[in-house]
């Protein structure tokens, strides 16, 4: 796939353009899977249904089952995680910053 300089831009930085919100990384497809069947709740939860639960589009959560999708904006992560009843930590890592880091002084030149 080839990418314009800006979208490799964003792919490096790991931000939501939109709202520049750091973006989330799912840990493991099919432990989403399996937390989705045997929710905090102990009831299941269907794609539909998480997708109403966290107003995360249908699509997005079957990209993010399927692995065509591996990130989410922390919202949408966050989301998901409280509507399966676990910790955000336990599904997602959060990657990249959402802001670049200011020129820090050489230790030589401080």
């Amino acid at each position: 796939m080839l990418y314009s300089s800006k979208q490799r831009n964003d792919l490096l930085h790991e931000v939501d353009v939109a709202t520049h919100a750091p973006l989330y990384k799912l840990i493991d497809s099919d432990l989403l899977r399996t937390l989705m069947k045997r929710t905090g709740s102990g009831a299941s939860v269907s794609v539909r249904d998480l997708a109403t639960l966290t107003t995360v589009g249908r699509s997005t959560i079957g990209a993010l089952l399927t692995g065509v999708q591996q990130s989410v904006p922390e919202g949408a992560a966050h989301a998901i995680a409280d509507a399966i009843g676990v910790d955000v930590l336990i599904l997602f890592t959060p990657v990249g910053r959402s802001t670049a880091l200011a020129a820090v002084p050489d230790a030589d030149t401080a």
